[in-house]
């Protein structure tokens, strides 16, 4: 019997090349930069780098507490409107309301402000300070330089 399917020649089969055989897919200093950027990329947000969607639930954030105090130091929230214009007034309003809910929930009172808010049309007539800086602003006018 002849065995004509097996084949005893001392041939080599081509194979496929394999990676270490000169078949570069991809460099290692690029797959070494691709995974540092990788790793840059996913911590920007531990870097302090605000999303824009981070800046509106910030805002959101400061104009609820901004109603909640308002509502706290007994103002109205029209009141609280005009002391604060930049302020997101829904998120104003929901911050009013949580807190006047919390309040009468609670049987809290209000507390006056102490100090009471500047007049914005009396700091409108002042003539700016000779030096640029504002009076106001550091408390009347008092340096922190001693005097000479």
């Amino acid at each position: 019997m002849q065995a004509s399917h097996v084949n005893l020649s001392t041939e080599r089969q081509p194979q496929a090349p394999s990676v270490g055989e000169g078949v570069r897919i991809w460099p290692r200093w690029t797959a070494l930069a691709c995974l540092m950027l990788t790793l840059l990329v996913s911590g920007c947000d531990q870097l302090g780098i605000e999303t824009p969607q981070k800046q509106t639930e910030r805002k959101v954030a400061e104009a609820k507490a901004i109603g909640g105090a308002c509502r706290h130091a007994v103002r109205a929230i029209e009141d609280c409107y005009t002391l604060n214009p930049r302020a997101d007034k829904s998120a104003m309003y929901e911050g009013w309301r949580e807190m006047d809910e919390y309040m009468r929930e609670n049987s809290l009172e209000g507390i006056a402000p102490v100090v009471p808010r500047p007049d914005p049309k009396a700091r409108r007539a002042q003539p700016p300070a000779e030096d640029g800086e504002d009076p106001a602003a550091d408390g009347g006018g008092a340096s922190d330089k001693p005097s000479h």
